[in-house]
């Protein structure tokens, strides 16, 4: 066969084994690059054998790796480090460090190689990366990208591929023999300097004019032809140079990453970009030998366990010395304990210049491909561990720090006021316009970033996760008058919901939904209102339509407004009973959720929803109910009737579970006709404060039962005569409307039943009107 069919033969090989193998591994919801090793094993010496001119291939491969770092450059965002920047730079360049320093000494003391500390340099930075691709790809499945921990791991992987082109540079300086190693290291890190000096040069008056002529032509593939022309022209000015053709590769893509047409250039790139990234991903897999990895599995997993434990051990520290809240430290180091898909290129690299054997080559292959296996299996475990951890009382008090506010503000408003959790482009607007009104907010926020514009601007914050009790009590939500949730993580959403009105069962709560599957989950979770905004831009965009289009104002606000009262359903796509039930498990995976069967002879079957009010009195939030016959009603509407024999899917704590027992068997009071409950806040003026509830003694006087307590979002149903009563409790009072008008107003003078909280039968509530005070609007 002519030598140069049998290259396009191979190409093809390669290309459709790395396809073959990419496509099983994204079946199996694993890295795709995994894949590509995969299928370059097969087709490779080690495997059959197919592919004969192997040197060709990996010499193609080059430019995979060459466009890989060029793609990387222009990705590289200044904004988004800044986001992070303390834990990005201090954290991510100690955490290289660190790793190189350890390396060495552990090289050093156990005499793993006979060139210190060259080689041991060498291999810390291998396992100083991580996988830019895996993790982002793990946070954007779970919708975890704007989360702390998200953030925290995207600042650290941003400083790690900023570092690959330094190490990519320095990596031939190691190759020199000892006594020269550190002139070797300076002068490679001047000829660095230089260059870096160059580039910054052309980066400001070369590139932007060009890329702007190019532009101009408006041709794609005139475009295309430039940037890789500017690319590949670079790289080989850097291999002229003493430096690598990845280090140029890099630098002319953050040379294009600040200008305009950054995103243009990375959307044309990327196509070939992952073209040639999958060849060299798979020329990789063809230097793979399988039988050695077998004969040598213990030795791999005995490294990936070391790798896992070493890099957490060394990162975990790190993020909670920069005051981070040690759950997001252990989920950030656990996210980042892996080794990186660019410890392939400075592994082949390293082979090249002799700094390791082709055994050592293939264990740092073998070792990386099992960790990039197991990070998004850690990532879902984790989650998972917390819960368990948080379930058991020994060892919650580990985490219990995880929730105390990182910072607040010197003052804050005491009462009346409205907190918003986020101070993203959504919540400064909500600010702003609070701020009009002249009504008094707390921002929570756990930026640092966001948390310095605050400080700035003058408005009141707390520098914490709005998810913990402890800081929506430092917010306080129970003396608030409502409170708008504008944060980008869904997860983060619903627990906010959920825990603020644990601590405030009143509170009105507006929730930005970030998509439409998030809506009906956070109605049930007890939100007043739930904004969803591409919905809002086209009511909005549809009112200035028929307005001008002749139709009456007030017709068109009214059906806009009925359209919101339908919680969008007429905007929303049609799902089948099936896609319904699926999203809504996926939705409260990550609440404490259970199938409740509700007792036979139950109080509640009969009742609606709305009489029963299951949320308000026992803290539970009822997703779904279950019919004796199999009918499943997901998101159940207000005047839904209970029937005997449901099984009720409810989200609450283990304390308000418990509590739903007993309010289902009728152990504690259900309103009826003549009843209602309310929940009152304890305030410092109560003359109940410092009292037990034997002294009280509403019970007897009052034929009023304490049902149940809130303290520090504790849920404690039927609490003890005995205790004693403290500034902010919450107790839950049931009895005659009459006489719980009477307690309330002993407990908390001047105070006010709130008409949309006592729970009555239907139609029963025009009567009430004699029991309120004059000012009292009836819902």
């Amino acid at each position: 066969m002519q030598e140069d069919f049998r290259l396009i033969v191979d190409l093809v090989s390669v290309f459709a084994v790395a396809a073959c193998g990419g496509l099983l591994a994204a079946l199996l919801r694993q890295p795709v690059l995994l894949g590509y090793l995969i299928g370059g094993m097969v087709v490779g010496p080690s495997g059959l054998g197919l592919i004969k001119e192997l040197i060709q291939v990996e010499t193609l491969a080059q430019f995979g790796v060459a466009f890989l770092l060029f793609a990387l450059g222009v990705e590289f965002s200044f904004t988004e480090l800044k986001k992070v920047q303390a834990i990005a730079l201090g954290g991510g360049g100690l955490q290289i460090a660190l790793t190189i320093l350890i390396t060495v000494l552990v090289c050093g003391a156990t005499g793993a190689w006979a060139y210190l500390p060259a080689k041991g340099i060498f291999l810390g930075a291998i396992l100083s990366l991580s996988s830019t691709a895996v993790v982002l790809k793990c946070l954007m499945e779970r919708n975890e990208t704007e989360t702390p921990h998200g953030q925290v791991m995207l600042g650290i992987l941003v400083v790690q591929d900023l570092a690959l082109g330094l190490m990519i540079a320095v990596l031939p300086a190691l190759h020199e023999p000892g006594e020269t190693l550190v002139v070797a290291v300076l002068l490679a890190l001047l000829r660095i300097g230089l260059f870096a000096g160059g580039a910054v040069i052309a980066g400001i008056w070369l590139i932007p004019p060009l890329l702007r002529l190019l532009a101009r032509t408006e041709s794609r593939e005139l475009f295309l032809l430039g940037v890789v022309a500017l690319c590949l022209g670079i790289a080989l000015l850097t291999e002229s140079l003493g430096l690598s053709i990845e280090m140029g590769a890099f630098v002319a893509g953050l040379m294009i990453s600040e200008v305009e047409y950054a995103d243009q250039t990375l959307t044309y790139v990327e196509p070939l970009r992952d073209i040639f990234a999958s060849l060299f991903f798979a020329s990789i897999g063809m230097l793979i030998d399988p039988l050695f990895l077998w004969k040598n599995l213990e030795l791999i997993l005995g490294l990936v366990t070391l790798v896992f434990i070493g890099k957490c051990l060394i990162i975990t520290p790190l993020v909670k010395l920069f005051r981070y809240p040690l759950k997001t430290a252990l989920i950030v180091g656990l996210g980042l304990a892996q080794i990186g898909e660019f410890s392939f290129v400075l592994a082949s690299e390293g082979q090249a210049l002799g700094l390791v054997s082709r055994q050592v080559y293939l264990l740092i292959l073998g070792t990386t491909a099992v960790t990039l296996v197991l990070t998004p299996f850690v990532l879902r475990l984790v989650p998972i561990v917390f819960d368990w951890v948080e379930s058991v009382p020994w060892l919650k008090p580990y985490l219990s720090g995880e929730g105390q506010p990182l910072g607040v503000a010197e003052e804050l408003p005491i009462k009346d006021h409205v907190v918003v959790c986020g101070y993203g482009r959504v919540g400064r607007n909500l600010v702003k316009l609070l701020q009009q009104h002249n009504l008094p907010v707390v921002v929570i926020d756990q930026s640092e970033s966001r948390i310095q514009q605050l400080r700035e601007a003058g408005v009141s914050y707390i520098y914490g996760n709005c998810v913990s009790f402890h800081v929506l009590e430092t917010a306080g939500v129970n003396t608030a008058r409502g409170m708008a949730i504008a944060l980008p993580d869904p997860m983060s959403t619903r627990l906010c919901v959920k825990r603020a009105l644990e601590l405030s069962p009143d509170l009105d709560i507006v929730v930005r939904a970030t998509n439409d599957k998030s809506i009906e989950v956070l109605y049930q979770l007890g939100a007043r209102e739930v904004v969803q905004p591409e919905f809002e831009a086209s009511l909005e965009m549809v009112s200035y339509i028929l307005t001008d289009l002749g139709l009456s104002s007030s017709v068109v606000q009214r059906e806009m407004q009925e359209i919101r009262s339908r919680h969008y359903l007429d905007l929303r796509p049609e799902q089948s009973a099936s896609e319904v039930s699926r999203d809504l498990q996926l939705a409260t995976q990550d609440l404490n959720k259970r199938w409740y069967s509700l007792p036979s002879g139950s109080p509640l079957v009969g009742m609606t929803l709305e009489e029963a009010d299951m949320r308000y009195l026992t803290g539970v939030s009822l997703m779904a109910i279950r019919r004796q016959g199999g009918e499943e009603i997901d998101y159940p509407s207000l005047q839904t009737d209970l029937e005997e024999g449901d099984r009720l899917l409810v989200v609450g704590s283990d304390n308000e579970l418990a509590a739903l027992d007993e309010f289902a068997k009728g152990q504690a009071i259900v309103p009826g006709e003549s009843s209602a409950c309310q929940w009152v806040t304890l305030n410092t003026d109560s003359p109940a404060v410092g009292k037990t509830l034997a002294d009280l003694d509403t019970r007897n006087k009052y034929a009023v039962m304490v049902q149940a307590m809130r303290r520090e979002g504790k849920f404690i149903r039927f609490p003890d005569d005995n205790k004693d009563l403290q500034v902010n409790d919450q107790v839950l009072l049931c009895g005659n409307l009459l006489s719980l008008n009477q307690v309330v107003q002993l407990l908390v003078p001047e105070s006010k039943i709130p008409l949309t909280i006592p729970i009555v039968k239907a139609g029963e509530a025009e009567p009430l009107k004699e029991f309120l005070p004059r000012d009292s609007v009836l819902d």
